[in-house]
């Protein structure tokens, strides 16, 4: 049995606007997580020291997986090669979750469905709107039923293209999470299940006047936006173009879908203008084959 494998786990965003906790998608941006099992001990690279210790989430739920199959832990090193940033609602924690249930998994002769790998860190992370697109890559909708996930693949138009713009700060999704109410009105309720429903079907159809109007939210992103600089000015910039806008996961990522290429030049135009930080501008493709075998174990 070959002890090293090399993991690669796509960024994803979630919410997608009135999907809140439900819906996610898998994005061309990528982290790469290796797993060599030694003898004994720990040995973490590639990331902060800070994140060099057993909490770090690709071994905890290497730890869970094998503990899941009633086996022995061994030693392991692990290498952490991230592309995706952190705290920017892009689900960067959810990649280090998936690389460490996969590589488990793997490295112990694939014992374990990716639906139980999902309802293994889905007990870790609380909600599997991140977990479910790294795993199964695309377009997903998810609702957890019995304390389980469930997880049903949509299908996206090709001519969509998703523009992350990440800011040079962080959110953590703690603070995030801190902001929303512990209740919400009938009203609001309803005003979001019927526009996640015409988000699913734009996003199919290659609406984007549907989906612009659709991407409407009433359960958190009123309230996150307060924690992101600049958030009603470039709102109200994209929109001049026709492009949906919403949150990427609980922020700070602000995401545009869009079916026209000039999206990009506006952008680089007409942000600095406007804001007070500066805003990576990501062009990003969907990731339709989730998280695979980067390196075939030895």
């Amino acid at each position: 049995m070959k002890n090293q494998v090399t993991i690669r786990v796509p960024a994803t965003t979630a919410n997608l606007g009135p999907g809140f906790d439900a819906f996610g998608c898998a994005l061309s941006l990528y982290t790469d997580v290796t797993f060599e099992e030694t003898d004994a001990g720990l040995e973490i690279t590639g990331c902060d020291e800070a994140f060099t210790g057993p909490d770090n989430l690709a071994y905890t739920a290497y730890c869970a997986v094998l503990a899941s199959m009633n086996e022995e832990l061994r030693g392991l090193k692990i290498h952490i090669d991230a592309h995706i940033p952190i705290c920017r609602g892009l689900g960067s924690s959810a990649a280090l979750l998936v690389a460490g249930a996969m590589g488990a998994n793997i490295l112990r002769g694939n014992k374990l469905s990716t639906q139980g790998l999902l309802n293994i860190t889905n007990a870790m992370e609380g909600h599997p709107d991140n977990l479910a697109p790294a795993f199964y890559g695309g377009l997903t909708a998810s609702m957890v039923d019995g304390g389980l996930p469930v997880t049903v693949s949509f299908p996206l138009h090709p001519g969509w293209e998703f523009l992350a713009l990440v800011p040079d700060f962080d959110l953590a999704t703690s603070l995030a999470r801190s902001v929303l109410p512990e209740q919400v009105s009938r009203a609001d309720a309803i005003y979001n299940i019927s526009h996640g429903a015409m988000v699913l079907k734009a996003l199919e159809l290659g609406d984007e006047k549907l989906l612009r109007n659709a991407m409407q939210d009433r359960l958190h992103q009123n309230y996150r936006k307060k924690l992101i600089p600049d958030y009603d000015r470039i709102e109200a910039l994209v929109r001049t173009t026709g492009a949906a806008f919403c949150l990427s996961g609980a922020g700070s990522t602000l995401l545009c879908i869009t079916r026209h290429r000039h999206l990009v030049q506006v952008l680089e135009e007409k942000l600095d203008g406007i804001t007070e930080h500066t805003w990576q501008i990501l062009p990003l493709g969907v990731e339709f084959q989730g998280a695979h075998v980067l390196t075939d174990p030895e």
